[in-house]
C-alpha cells in the first residue's frame, strides 16, 4: 500500500513537472482554438501547449499564454501563433528556456515583467511574418498586418532582422520599427505614449467580454438537455465555434439530463459578457449565469 501511494505521488510529481515545462493557457477571451496534429479544438484555460501547436483567436478574442519560466505571450483578435519549438533544459548553472515562435497574423505581446524572479536564461526568437526578433529578456509588442509588420520595443533589448537583410539591435526603450510589405523598412523611431496605449489595448483582455482564467469560479449554463444526443449536438456546435463547452450529467427523478456549460469565467461581469456573446448565436438556449 505504501509503495502504491509513493508511486502515485511520484507519478503526480512527474506530471506537474511536465506541465510546468510546457506553455500553459493562462486566460482566454473566446472564441479561440488550438490546432494540433491536424485537429482543431477550442482553447481552454489551463491547457498545456506543445511544440508544433498553432493557436488562433477569433473576432474580438484575446489569448494569454504563460511560458515555462513565467513570461507571458498575449494575442489579440484574429491572430495566429505557431509554437514551432519550445524547450526547457535544466542544468547546474540554471534553467535554459529556448523557443521559436511564429506570429503569422495579428497583434502579439511578449513580456517578462511577471517573470522578474527567473534566474535562468531564455533564448526566444519571435518571427512576425517577415521580421525576426531575438529576445533575451524584454517587453515587446508586434503585429503582422496585411500591409506591414511592426515591432515595438517597450523595454529591454532585441536583435531584429527582416529576411536576408542585415540584422541590427534595438535597445532604445519605447521605439518601433515598421517593415512595409514589398517596400524598404522605415527607420526606427520613438513611439508616443498614445500610440503605445492604442497598440497595447489590442492584446489586453477587454473587461466584461467573457474572459476566463485558470482560477475563475463563474460559469454560464446553456441548457438542460433531456437526451445525450441533444446535449452533444449543442456541445459540438459550441466547440466548433471556439467556445470550450463541457457536458455534465444531472440525475433527476426521471433519470439523467445533461447541462452544457462554459466554466472558469473570471467574474460575474465576465460571465455576463460570455452570456451576451452566446445570445448572438442562433438557436442557442438562453444562458444562465452561475457563481461559485
Amino acid at each position: 500500500m505504501v509503495r502504491t501511494v509513493v508511486a502515485l505521488l511520484l507519478m503526480f510529481g512527474a506530471l506537474v513537472a511536465s506541465a510546468a515545462a510546457q506553455p500553459l493557457v493562462d486566460a482566454v477571451q473566446s472564441p479561440a482554438w488550438v490546432e494540433r496534429a491536424g485537429v482543431r479544438e477550442p482553447l481552454a484555460v489551463g491547457m498545456a501547449l506543445r511544440s508544433s501547436d498553432r493557436v488562433l483567436s477569433g473576432t474580438d478574442a484575446r489569448i494569454v499564454v504563460r511560458m515555462p519560466e513565467g513570461s507571458l505571450i498575449k494575442l489579440g483578435e484574429q491572430a495566429e501563433l505557431a509554437l514551432d519549438r519550445v524547450d526547457v533544459r535544466r542544468a547546474p548553472e540554471g534553467t535554459l528556456v529556448t523557443a521559436a515562435l511564429d506570429v503569422l497574423r495579428g497583434a502579439f505581446r511578449f513580456t517578462t515583467q511577471v517573470a522578474a524572479h527567473f534566474r535562468g536564461r531564455r533564448q526566444i526568437d519571435v518571427r512576425i511574418a517577415t521580421v525576426t526578433a531575438g529576445i533575451r529578456g524584454t517587453d515587446l509588442w508586434g503585429k503582422a498586418a496585411d500591409d506591414r509588420d511592426i515591432v515595438c520595443l517597450i523595454e529591454g533589448r532585441i536583435s531584429v532582422q527582416r529576411g536576408a537583410e542585415a540584422a541590427f539591435v534595438m535597445d532604445e526603450p519605447l521605439s518601433f520599427y515598421i517593415a512595409p510589405r514589398n517596400a524598404p523598412p522605415l527607420p526606427v523611431q520613438p513611439v508616443s505614449s498614445e500610440q503605445l496605449q492604442k497598440w497595447a489595448l489590442e492584446t489586453e483582455l477587454r473587461p466584461g467580454a467573457g474572459g476566463a482564467r485558470r482560477d475563475g469560479r463563474w460559469r454560464v449554463e446553456l441548457a438542460l438537455a433531456p437526451t445525450q444526443a441533444e446535449a452533444l449536438t449543442l456541445y459540438d456546435r459550441l466547440r466548433e465555434a471556439g467556445y470550450p463547452a463541457q457536458i455534465r450529467p444531472v440525475k433527476g427523478p426521471e433519470g439523467y439530463a445533461y447541462t452544457i456549460a462554459i466554466r472558469h469565467l473570471a467574474s460575474e461581469a465576465e460571465a455576463a459578457g460570455m452570456a451576451a456573446r452566446l445570445r448572438t448565436m442562433p438557436g442557442v438556449p438562453e444562458p444562465r449565469i452561475v457563481g461559485g
